[in-house]
C-alpha cells in the first residue's frame, strides 16, 4: 500500500473527528460582555498588528524621507497617527475592549 492510498483511506476518517470549540458568554454579565467584545475583535486586532509589523515601518520611512526638515517629535507623531488610523480602519476602540 502506498502512502497516498493510506492518506486517501484515513483522511476522511480524520475529518469526521475534527475538534471544534464553542465560546459562550452571558451578555448580561459585565465581564462576559467585555470578553465577548474582545473575542469578536480579535481578528481585527491581529490584522492591525500585522499591518504595523509588515507594512507601516516602510511607509513611515518613505514619508519621513519626503519631510527632511521634520524632527524626532514629528516622526513620533507620524507613527502614532499611523497607529490610530489603522485602529480606526478596523473599527477598534481600545477603551471598549479594556474598560
Amino acid at each position: 500500500m502506498f502512502f497516498s492510498e493510506i492518506i486517501h483511506i484515513f483522511v476522511p476518517e480524520i475529518l469526521k473527528t475534527m475538534a471544534k470549540a464553542i465560546l459562550e458568554f452571558d451578555l448580561n454579565d459585565i465581564d462576559d460582555e467585555l470578553s465577548h467584545k474582545q473575542c469578536v475583535k480579535a481578528n481585527d486586532m491581529a490584522l492591525v498588528l500585522w499591518e504595523l509589523l509588515y507594512n507601516t515601518k516602510k511607509s513611515i520611512e518613505w514619508e519621513l524621507a519626503e519631510r527632511k526638515e521634520d524632527n524626532r517629535y514629528d516622526a513620533l507623531d507620524l507613527i502614532y497617527e499611523k497607529i490610530y488610523k489603522l485602529l480606526d480602519e478596523h473599527n477598534i476602540l481600545i477603551d471598549e475592549l479594556i474598560i
